[in-house]
């Protein structure tokens, strides 16, 4: 099998498990948590279907001009808006983790929402330069957006396997089996990103990585929204605690 017809399988793949996650998500309820995954979900879905609405239709007799401008601008800007999504995702992951705690979210919440603006306005302005062509700013822009929300993803994967036993949950809830699948994306992108950026060649290659990974986190999601989520363990927390301390004072300052 060539590495096109790999490629074309990989994502006929990934579109079948792309409905199943979205499915047991809505069926699930869940929808009201996870929004942003939910969304992102669907966005996956739209742009993979018209990507290969385009190409089936290049190859019916659309004129290459026509083609690869309507392909160029429906994957960057899904991709943008994907990214975006993503940094929303991790934000409902905070939010859900420290649920128990009110003050310590409000503050965390306000924190990563900073964090969140900077990194959109560090992206917008480390990919600007002199002259540059509005295409090239844009890919460039969204291409840095993306690895600054990878990196974002990380530290919150990192902070959650650190604070969900804590936090009254396990490791077959939902909150984690969603930042397991950021985190393996995360890491994906930002491998391939060094990649690609020394060997432009390997796009092919590293186009059906990608898919592999991306219907591996699909399947991830599809089968932590697919069983029952245990039930959260109420926490104790001792009022002569630090953690009490600040959550009380977080929750006087803004709560």
């Amino acid at each position: 099998m060539s590495l096109n017809s790999l490629l074309n399988f990989t994502r006929d793949i990934e579109l079948i498990i792309c409905v199943a996650a979205l499915c047991f998500l809505v069926v699930r309820k869940q929808w009201r948590d996870y929004w942003a995954l939910g969304s992102f979900l669907a966005v996956r879905l739209a742009s993979s279907i018209c990507l290969w609405s385009l190409l089936h239709e290049a190859n019916k007799g659309l004129p290459r001009h026509t083609a690869y401008y309507a392909y160029f601008y429906v994957y960057w800007g899904a991709f943008a808006i994907e990214s975006i999504l993503a940094i929303a995702i991790v934000f409902s992951i905070f939010r859900l983790t420290m649920k128990p705690l009110k003050g310590l979210q409000i503050l965390g919440m306000l924190m990563f929402c900073a964090a969140a603006v900077t990194s959109v306005a560090v992206a917008l302005g480390s990919a600007f330069l002199p002259n540059m062509a509005a295409i090239r700013y844009l890919v460039a822009a969204i291409s840095q957006l993306q690895r600054n929300e990878s990196l974002l993803t990380l530290c919150m994967l990192l902070f959650v396997c650190v604070a969900i036993r804590p936090m009254g949950l396990s490791y077959r809830s939902r909150v984690f089996g969603v930042s397991l699948g950021l985190g393996l994306l995360a890491m994906n992108d930002l491998v391939q990103s060094a990649l690609f950026a020394s060997n432009p060649r390997m796009n092919m290659s590293l186009s059906l990585v990608n898919s592999i990974v991306f219907c591996a986190v699909l399947a991830i999601w599809a089968a932590y929204f697919a069983r029952r989520e245990p039930r959260r363990r109420e926490i104790a927390i001792s009022p002569t605690s630090a953690l009490f301390r600040w959550n009380a004072r977080s929750l006087a300052w803004f709560g």
